[in-house]
């Protein structure tokens, strides 16, 4: 039998290369700073701003980049609209490129309709610092410490908020001025400037545009890095509506039903191999196949609905008079989780105060919807027992509602 050989009094570059291990040492791996965007603290993805705090706060701190938001529309298409403006403000002011894509109104309407901004330094006005005087009272002075530190915690309050600032307020009874919007890129479309004969070339012809924007701009992330890296935010006005030439929202069976989920299909791998982020309505109080729609929901990664109290019987309702709708959030992604953290409140409502676009946690809807739950299941237990029993009502209030 052969001795072994021994390997002692050689050099180490001599050994076998199979000795060599493929185990690395793990490092952070370096995120990509973009100015308006911020790393979430659930799952590493990078986020932007909707413009709006309180949804940002129920979409997981932001709108995930790569992603693409569903808003269906309320019935009278001005609070859905309003969010995109939102949507649209917040790339201007953090100096992101905007495409815009429309068919009822021309996209540059659309940006001179921007909400202003409301600036830290016009919004707070900082009084000039009197010198202390000698005689002021210490415990004033005390009083305003504990005033000054007690103003950080947590306070109950119906409004839905981080508890750090991520991105900007606006004002929506001001218009952005020129000099601000002129200064972002924005690429446009619109459908009318793009004939086209059929529905299925519409859509055709704004996922070509799309794509050309997003490979002439460098906006993949495959493309060499030759400048420094921007966001492409995408705003989609009212698709599926008939003025794009679909059918969706005029027949019970429409004859190309999936044209709008082909364009998702495509939109959804744009977006998840460009730093782009998408928010897109449709009008789904106009779509009567709901199977379509949930598949139209399922391909997006966020999704939300809103609806409106206008021309409804709940306008007039004395427990929704501080509310202008309620939102309903349908879908939130799951990105790099196997769960996704689902928002903690469900009995949404939003108001559109005299300069802002604010969305609360709606005590009065949580009691409403408690007493209908509560009536039905008295009926449910009535129809068990005898025939001739008719369950009381909870209280006054719902006595009003059985009257």
């Amino acid at each position: 039998m052969a001795a072994p050989v021994s390997t002692v009094g050689k050099p180490s570059t001599e050994r076998s290369p199979f000795n060599t291990t493929s185990f690395q040492k793990k490092t952070r791996t370096k995120l990509i700073s973009i100015p308006g965007t911020r790393p979430s603290v659930q799952n590493g993805q990078l986020l932007v701003s909707t413009g709006v705090t309180s949804l940002d706060y129920l979409l997981g701190g932001g709108l995930a980049v790569g992603t693409v938001l569903l808003i269906e529309e309320d019935r009278y298409d001005s609070y859905s609209r309003m969010i995109l403006k939102y949507f649209l403000a917040e790339g201007v002011v953090c100096r992101h490129e905007l495409f815009v894509a429309a068919a009822q109104d021309n996209p540059d309407d659309i940006l001179q309709e921007l909400p202003a901004p409301i600036l830290d330094d016009v919004a707070i006005h900082k009084p000039v610092e009197q010198p202390r005087l000698s005689c002021e009272p210490q415990d004033s002075l005390d009083a305003m410490k504990i005033a000054w530190r007690y103003q950080n915690l947590p306070k109950v309050q119906s409004a839905l908020a981080s508890s750090s600032r991520f991105g900007h307020y606006y004002d929506v009874s001001k218009t952005m001025e020129p000099e601000i919007r002129q200064a972002a890129k924005c690429h446009c479309f619109y459908l009318p400037e793009h004939p086209t004969h059929t529905m299925l070339e519409s859509y055709s012809a704004l996922l070509k545009s799309l794509q050309e924007v997003i490979n002439r701009e460098g906006f993949d992330v495959a493309a060499p890095m030759t400048k420094s890296r921007n966001i492409l935010r995408i705003g989609l006005h009212s698709l599926g509506s008939a003025l794009w030439g679909d059918d969706l929202s005029c027949h019970d069976n429409p004859r190309n039903g999936h044209a709008l989920t082909t364009f998702l299909y495509g939109l959804r791998a744009l977006l998840r191999s460009s730093l782009s982020v998408a928010v897109v309505t449709v009008p789904s109080h106009l779509i009567q196949d709901r199977a379509l729609m949930g598949s139209i929901t399922r391909l997006c990664d966020n999704a939300i609905a809103l609806e409106s109290f206008k021309g409804s019987e709940r306008e007039t309702n004395p427990l929704y008079k501080d509310y202008h709708g309620l939102l309903h959030v349908r879908q939130v992604p799951h990105l790099n989780c196997l769960a996704s953290k689902l928002p903690d409140h469900k009995d949404l409502a939003f108001k559109l105060k005299r300069k802002q676009f604010t969305i609360e946690v709606s005590c009065q809807v949580a009691v409403h919807s408690f007493i209908f739950n509560r009536r039905d299941l008295l009926r449910k237990r009535s129809s068990r027992q005898q025939p001739h029993f008719i369950p009381e009502p909870i209280n006054a209030l719902e006595w009003q509602y059985d009257q």
